[in-house]
């Protein structure tokens, strides 16, 4: 029933079939991270947002962000807080992200039940207004290795604007 020939092609199929399911996970590889080798390829996604025209950069020379937070406006900092809408909730359930209100004030890390990836607990113990700002100025910047992928806001004003909003809504 079996034979020599039998039995080589049986083992060429089986090769054949690793072969390809070998190809097939360096072809998602090169797709999924980008391509080269040595290159640390963090798994994630960017959230693309409209970041204004002033690149991203603010001036040395502008307002502190204590002077643009005592002037801020909950209801742009509102409309600003669509952004965040695609991952956070004001209603206190979870999304991808944690819920936010309350987030004024509250230790990091600490919305039960979300799995957080612990690099917040590294620069910061209290979401105060200054810690939210550089947070969501550059998210990656601020806690390398956070599991949030947005860009951030580069106006310090939109940033006061939906930090006052989020502390508008209390706990």
């Amino acid at each position: 029933m079996f034979d020599t020939m039998t039995v080589t092609k049986i083992f060429g199929g089986l090769c054949g079939a690793l072969l390809v399911f070998l190809l097939g996970k360096f072809a998602a590889d090169m797709i999924y991270y980008g391509g080269g080798h040595g290159e640390e390829a963090a798994q994630g996604y960017m959230i693309a947002t409209d970041s204004g025209d002033d690149g991203g950069a603010q001036e040395e020379s502008g307002p502190s962000f204590e002077e643009v937070y005592a002037s801020a406006d909950a209801g742009k900092g509102e409309r600003v807080f669509n952004k965040c809408k695609a991952c956070h909730n004001v209603d206190g359930t979870d999304t991808t992200g944690p819920h936010l209100d309350g987030v004024v004030g509250r230790p990091v890390d600490s919305v039960e039940g979300y799995a957080y990836s612990g690099a917040l607990e590294k620069v910061a113990d209290v979401w105060t207004p200054e810690n939210l700002s550089g947070f969501l100025e550059n998210p990656a910047g601020f806690a390398p290795g956070t599991k949030m992928g947005f860009a951030g806001l580069s106006k310090i004003e939109d940033r006061a604007n939906v930090i006052a909003y989020l502390d508008s809504l209390g706990s």
